[in-house]
């Protein structure tokens, strides 16, 4: 049992209580229970609030707060769970609300970076363990007996033969002092942590319940479809909206910057009315190609760095005197994010406050920008989080959010800003455009010097010099180049590495043929030289690298495989998290058809199983469909995919059965929600190339002449 301090006093909880007890201002409820309601209990009469995390009622019943926005990854589950281990309540009796945003009461409410979990762990454990120690207080008062010499369970404190239900104590618990610290469970006695728990909104979701950004109706809500420019590059000359405002149901038309907004009494009528707008268009800056992408960034690969990221010993010299050089380049497309759940936004702007709601991963950055753009105080601008139908990153930038506020302030009327697939495709913020070259200077049957050269699409540093090999080899090089652009770009599920690890992990496939060596114990082998002897600075775990890799070849049988059954193996650390996948690949004909895909992960101390395995399973499948079939590009900027008639994604009969292995661990939880995708796309390119002696260089894999199943 480890001893936290709260850090927190009277005030500071008071405070964040009462900032945080107005709830979510929606018209529909955002409640979820975690199990049926007790019919036998009877309703409470009163709730106190123990924080600004949870509220107890007089009956027993919980109420957690989830701080952080969820957009898939079930922190809305998760988050509750550690609140409640550690006040040790009954799952049954909890009933959990998403947290408005609140800055005050919470820190980091942000979907990204797959960091909810790991960057909440303490606080929210420290709030359930807080609440419990208030609670014994409290009954300890009541009984005058020591806080010390009680215990609690299952919602009940506990002095010897005396025994009383937290909703007894609640009320005199909540005027009590919060302890200076508090000690918290050790992971032998959870009895929630580490169980499976189903979604707690799985029961809205699978009736439809309104639960989503597109759900949200407000009264007097118009909603608006926006007209943007066709290309990277144009603005708005002139526009005719005549036959735009000649549709029935069309309220409105508002120019704002070079878009314009078609406010309506319904979706149809919007959509209609932006495809009626006739606007005609200017060049603003430089119109951006594909073909120029393409050229410019194969220069950029052949560029010296001024500064390399990372040089360990001289790989430049060792490369001069190789007895044999292999060099290989991989180049993958833009992508779009393509959530289930298009764009939208809800805002309502008067002269008293601003309201927003909707699905936004980065709240607090949003509501800042919110208030920059209509000159206001921060305090004026309230934003409600909606559940997400996805993100992927594309919701970590509220452009849509800015939209909406910008439109309802000329309006003067509440609006909801949505999106067509045809608009979310086109409007922008990428997954960029990247290439890498790979080189290995091979010495007397060793690789002894390694050098990348990364470049990408306004990515900044397009590497992650200091991941594996580093530390492995002496001679070790890393150098990036950034390619400028207008077409706008982001985070897109494991920003860089979700293509980064399929081009390494297929260049050490070819190094490790190449030395007639096994592919696994070949990097096994490297992590071995960095564990016993590294060079430079090492910044990853090599204990758990090679623990994720062996745990990963035991459990897929590596090199034993069955006849016409083929392996390919791939391993990354992104996140916090370690990740080793096995992909198996069988031919039928001549198409080879991926089978299964065994994955192995360190993340830690598992909160809910069920929801991790569910992570890790979409990750990999995700990354697979994307190498396999994604890809974008544009003519005189231009996007040159609109909708899914063109753009391909994995198809259900596609996706492979995907077995997941967690490495036993109590230790502190890091990221999932994205860890699992880079490795996939190495993983089954490998595994093709041992069944069909074919290596890919360039994502999507489909364009390469072999048919893929």
């Amino acid at each position: 049992m480890s001893i936290i301090k709260t850090t927190y006093n009277r005030r500071s909880f008071l405070k964040a209580s009462i900032a945080g007890g107005g709830g979510l201002m929606l018209s529909f409820s955002w409640l979820a229970a975690c199990s049926p309601l007790d019919s036998t209990k009877e309703l409470p009469s009163a709730w106190f609030d123990l924080n600004a995390y949870l509220s107890i009622a007089d009956n027993g019943d919980v109420t957690i707060m989830s701080p952080n926005p969820e957009v898939g990854q079930n922190v809305k589950t998760s988050m509750p769970m550690i609140i409640a281990e550690e006040l040790d309540v009954n799952w049954a009796d909890v009933t959990v609300k998403q947290a408005p945003l609140n800055s005050v009461s919470f820190t980091r409410q942000v979907a990204g970076g797959s960091q909810s979990i790991r960057q909440g762990w303490q606080s929210l454990r420290m709030a359930g363990a807080t609440a419990r120690e208030m609670l014994k207080s409290a009954a300890a008062q009541k009984w005058n007996v020591n806080a010390s010499d009680c215990t609690t369970e299952n919602g009940y404190v506990i002095h010897g033969s005396n025994k009383l239900g937290y909703g007894e104590v609640a009320t005199l618990a909540a005027s009590m002092e919060v302890p200076a610290e508090v000690k918290l469970k050790d992971p032998s006695t959870y009895k929630i942590i580490g169980t499976d728990k189903g979604n707690v909104d799985i029961e809205g979701i699978i009736t439809g319940k309104p639960l989503f950004g597109v759900d949200v109706k407000k009264e007097n809500m118009q909603y608006a479809v926006v007209l943007r420019p066709p290309a990277f590059g144009l603005k708005l000359k002139s526009f005719d909206d005549k036959e735009a405002r000649a549709i029935n149901g069309v309220n409105d038309v508002i120019q704002f910057g070079s878009k314009i907004a078609v406010l309506a009494n319904n979706t149809w009528a919007a959509m209609k009315g932006q495809r009626a707008l006739k606007a005609e268009w200017e060049k603003d800056t430089m119109l951006e190609s594909t073909s120029y992408h393409d050229k410019t960034m194969k220069e950029l690969l052949n560029k010296k760095a001024t500064e390399p990221k990372r040089s360990d010993g001289n790989a430049r010299a060792q490369f001069a005197k190789a007895d044999k050089v292999i060099e290989k380049t991989y180049e993958a497309p833009f992508l779009p994010h393509n959530a289930m759940e298009p764009m939208n936004f809800y805002a309502n702007v008067t002269p008293e406050k601003a309201e927003f709601i909707g699905p936004i991963q980065t709240p607090e950055r949003t509501r800042s920008q919110i208030a920059e753009l209509l000159g206001r105080p921060e305090a004026e601008v309230t934003i409600d989080m909606t559940r997400m139908g996805g993100g992927f990153g594309r919701r970590l930038y509220g452009d849509f959010a800015l939209e909406a506020a910008e439109i309802s302030d000329k309006a003067k009327s509440p609006v909801q800003v949505i999106f067509s697939r045809e608009d979310d495709m086109t409007a922008g913020t990428y997954r960029p455009a990247s290439k890498y070259k790979f080189k290995a200077a091979i010495k007397e049957g060793k690789m002894v010097a390694y050098h990348l050269v990364g470049t990408g699409v306004n990515m900044g540093n397009a590497t992650r010099e200091n991941n594996f090999p580093a530390c492995t080899l002496e001679h070790y090089l890393v150098e990036s180049h950034e390619l400028k652009s207008n077409i706008t770009t982001g985070a897109w599920r494991a920003p860089i590495t979700n293509f980064l690890a399929f081009a390494e992990q297929s260049f050490f496939d070819e190094v490790a043929s190449e030395l007639g060596q096994d592919p696994v114990q070949f990097r096994l082998d490297l992590f071995a030289r960095a564990k016993e002897n590294p060079i430079g600075e090492l910044q990853y775990d090599v204990d758990k690298s090679i623990g994720v890799i062996k745990l990963a070849a035991e459990k897929s049988g590596w090199g034993k495989a069955a006849q016409g059954v083929y392996q390919g193996f791939s391993t990354y650390y992104s996140h916090n998290t370690y990740v080793a996948e096995v992909a198996e690949v069988v031919m039928q004909g001549n198409t080879p058809v991926i089978k299964r895909i065994v994955c192995a992960i360190d993340c830690g101390i598992v909160i809910n199983p069920i929801a991790a395995i569910n992570q890790v399973q979409g990750g990999v499948i995700d990354g697979i469909g994307h190498a396999m079939y994604g890809e974008f590009a544009f003519e005189n900027g231009q996007p040159q995919f609109r909708n899914f008639d063109k753009y391909r994604m994995i198809r259900m009969k596609e996706a492979p059965e995907v077995e997941v292995h967690f490495v036993k661990s109590n230790n502190d939880p890091t990221g999932l929600g994205e860890p699992a995708l880079p490795p996939a796309g190495g993983a089954v390119a490998n595994a093709i190339a041992k069944a069909t002696g074919k290596r890919f260089y360039k994502q999507p894999f489909i364009r390469e002449q072999i048919v893929l199943g």
